[in-house]
């Protein structure tokens, strides 16, 4: 009997692990860098920071987790480095700005990665994008905008904070003078509150994440929206496809729109091995049961509906897939 026992356990030794895991393997004592393009503060570097803080207890091996900022260009900077200087083993993911594959459908010079091959991971929500005046301004509706000029201090050229306002100044007859150059969203709330911009570019969300009581106290006044729907506090604000003055204009004001339904997504360089890449995007869809995440985004005030894996990858498909005519016409305007 002895003797039987110690074959079976010979045997075992022999053999190895019944089930080795390869990817577990790998990150096991690794470390997985998450690169935000976003300054400290607004609602891209809070969902990032979040993620990071639980992501790894999902992947395989439990890597280590931590988070970079790398602002610039609107965030094609830090596309173009995870696309191609980043490594490209499943340690190196970003939270992009949503307008990533625009840029690209747009044929901007500054593009260096082909959107379609990143490892597009997830997004907490989708969002909608909005115009605020800060209260002070007297602007109190859209057709204000179309009166008096309203000096908007923005991000990057090729950030959405310029692009959807200049087409509104073609399209609609706003009278928005934009002035880019600010590192991120802290910075405009703060020269808005010093008078050196009327308003901000910003989402729904991230007001309600990072400055609710001035919702509260209507510090800040909507006058418009970017999105494919309203979130139902704003239902009487103005969703720009609403105001599109023929069929082509509302054409183009929906694909600016896509880029909110991306929200904030966290992304991987291209090339990820595919286990590995799915066993991201399985920790990322497992964030939504953690007790712990979920805990700590409500108190937050992030609200989940998340898009993840190949259903965010159809809504990137989706806006290269533009037609030519139409993204030329779109060039032209914001050029």
């Amino acid at each position: 009997m002895r003797f039987r026992r110690w074959a079976a356990l010979a045997a075992l030794i022999v053999a190895g692990p019944v089930q080795a895991d390869p990817v577990a393997d790998f990150y096991r004592g690794n470390t997985i860098r998450i690169i935000n393009w976003a300054s400290a503060g607004g609602e891209y570097d809070i969902h990032g920071k979040l993620v990071s803080r639980f992501l790894g207890r999902h992947i395989p091996g439990e890597p280590t987790v931590i988070h970079q900022t790398m602002t610039g260009g609107g965030g094609i900077v830090a596309a173009n480095y995870l696309y191609n200087v980043a490594q490209k083993d499943g340690t190196s993911l970003g939270i992009m700005v949503s307008s990533l594959p625009l840029f690209q459908a747009l044929g901007d010079k500054a593009v260096r990665y082909d959107a379609a091959r990143f490892n597009w991971i997830g997004t907490i929500a989708p969002t909608q994008e909005n115009l605020v005046a800060w209260h002070t301004t007297g602007f109190k509706t859209f057709d204000d905008l179309t009166k008096r000029e309203f000096i908007l201090g923005a991000s990057g050229a090729g950030s959405s904070s310029v692009i959807t306002p200049t087409v509104a100044n073609a399209l609609l007859g706003t009278k928005i003078k934009i002035v880019p150059g600010y590192p991120g969203g802290a910075q405009i709330n703060l020269a808005m509150e010093r008078g050196e911009s009327m308003g901000r570019w910003n989402t729904w969300s991230s007001w309600k994440l990072t400055n609710p009581g001035w919702i509260v106290d209507k510090s800040i006044i909507f006058l418009f929206q970017s999105a494919l729907s309203k979130p139902p506090a704003l239902a009487n604000v103005p969703l720009l496809t609403e105001l599109a003055r023929n069929a082509d204009d509302r054409k183009i004001f929906e694909l600016l729109a896509t880029a909110a339904e991306l929200g904030r997504p966290l992304v991987g360089s291209p090339d990820i091995p595919p286990a590995r890449a799915a066993a991201l995007i399985a920790a990322y869809r497992a964030l939504f049961e953690d007790p712990e995440f979920r805990h700590e985004a409500e108190q937050l005030k992030i609200e989940f509906n998340p898009i993840i894996g190949p259903d965010l990858q159809k809504l990137v498909t989706s806006a290269l897939a533009t037609p030519k005519p139409l993204a030329e016409r779109l060039k032209k305007l914001i050029e």
